[in-house]
């Protein structure tokens, strides 16, 4: 796949990040708080990568909006209590970053995550500067909407066929599929390689590092 790309745009979490058990968690006891059922650890992972409102309505159908609220209330509470750093990101992460954006790659997030979230994790594991844009959740409609990625090819003037999009969830393969954008998927995070596979990835990938050895 070398010189096939101008742009990688990344999802964070469970791509970049390795912080898709701290959701479930996170999620779990929202559930918990607000007198809902409890999901499972498979019904959450199944979620992740959506905006939260989003995902609540998905892990309770019916509920009503006051309910909804809730639960992202304090899911959002839950999840910044737990500081954020370097040290979770996968291993190699870092690395990757920079070697990619050494060879001139344009690198970009689409993530469900809000611009407070993101920001935070970006300070945090000191990765801002590798980014030429990012999209979180207020900023576009939720995945699998082609919305993240049809704003990030425009602001950066790269088309369609020079994007690739990497990711760990189902949600994110299908934005990919919606946008006519290629894809890598990842199973280091929310969903398996089985499950990726089903959403027309190029490859999928055990580990995100891996995508080095995949562009050079």
């Amino acid at each position: 796949m070398k010189n096939r790309f101008d742009l990688l745009v990344f999802d964070w979490d469970g791509t970049l990040c390795d912080s898709i058990g701290w959701i479930v968690k996170c999620i779990q006891q929202a559930a918990l708080a607000c007198g809902v059922p409890v999901p499972s650890e498979e019904a959450a992972r199944s979620v992740i990568g959506l905006r939260t409102d989003v995902a609540m309505m998905e892990l309770f159908p019916g509920s009503g909006g006051q309910i909804v609220e809730n639960l992202v209330a304090a899911y959002r509470e839950n999840y910044f209590s737990k500081p954020v750093g370097e040290e979770d990101l996968f291993a190699g992460v870092t690395d990757m970053l920079c070697s990619l954006q050494e060879q001139g790659y344009k690198l970009a997030v689409a993530t469900g995550k809000t611009s407070k979230a993101l920001s935070r994790a970006l300070e945090a594991t000191a990765t801002e500067s590798f980014f030429d844009t990012v999209r979180s959740a207020e900023a576009a409609a939720s995945k699998p909407d082609p919305e993240m990625l049809l704003q990030i090819m425009t602001e950066l003037d790269i088309p369609r066929e020079r994007t690739l999009m990497i990711g760990d969830s189902v949600h994110d393969l299908r934005m990919a599929l919606n946008a006519r954008v290629d894809s890598v998927g990842v199973a280091c995070g929310a969903n398996t390689q089985e499950q990726l596979s089903a959403f027309s990835p190029l490859v999928c990938l055990d580990r995100t590092t891996e995508l080095l050895d995949l562009l050079g």
